[in-house]
């Protein structure tokens, strides 16, 4: 998952916004450095990372890259679902619009940047002014956000052509989402994550 489906999910479970996409940019115990809720919020988004990681739907992806590319292959894949949440976010989630989802999210997450990890704000300062949530509906955007990882670490230069991977089982891909996806969402109401 990446940050779409964090927040998504963080929002049906009721947990917090904030710690629930922060937790990439934290490493270690994060208890004494944030407020409870915060923390949980940290911990229910490694839960969810370590539960999609084990998914038998995500085992079949990965085999589905080359040898070049398997190796990012979960990165490429958290990119790709977002791309179909967002592509079908009002099937998914019909009781909001995709853009107020997003100023909610943003609502709760900005006030509190200050007391985050340099690193962090930085992405903030892109992630909502370049609408990058709501762009992830569109394939040319994820070319451009696996090259951009590529691109900021030479060691996920692999990331550029796993863009091939992703067209070429595109429509495999989707399906495994809907296989996984309703699942998840199904946890996070009932608290499960």
């Amino acid at each position: 998952m990446n940050f779409l489906a964090h927040l998504h999910l963080a929002h049906l479970a009721q947990s917090s916004l904030l710690g629930n996409l922060l937790a990439d940019f934290v490493r270690g115990s994060p208890d004494d450095s944030f407020s409870p809720e915060v923390v949980a919020g940290i911990y229910m988004h490694r839960r969810v990372d370590a539960l999609t990681d084990g998914l038998p739907e995500v085992a079949l992806a990965r085999g589905w890259f080359g040898p070049k590319t398997r190796r990012v292959s979960p990165i490429s894949l958290d990119v790709m679902w977002d791309h179909f949440l967002s592509r079908h976010w009002d099937k998914v989630c019909p009781d909001i619009e995709l853009e107020d989802f997003v100023a909610y999210a943003r609502g709760q997450i900005e006030p509190w940047l200050a007391d985050t990890p340099p690193r962090f704000i930085n992405l903030n300062n892109y992630l909502w002014r370049e609408r990058w949530l709501e762009r992830y509906r569109e394939m040319s955007f994820i070319a451009n956000v696996l090259n951009g990882m590529a691109s900021r670490r030479p060691k996920l230069d692999a990331l550029r052509d796993s863009w091939h991977d992703l067209d070429a089982h595109y429509d495999q891909l989707e399906e495994l989402f809907w296989q996984f996806y309703p699942r998840m969402m199904a946890m996070a109401e009932q608290k499960s994550l």
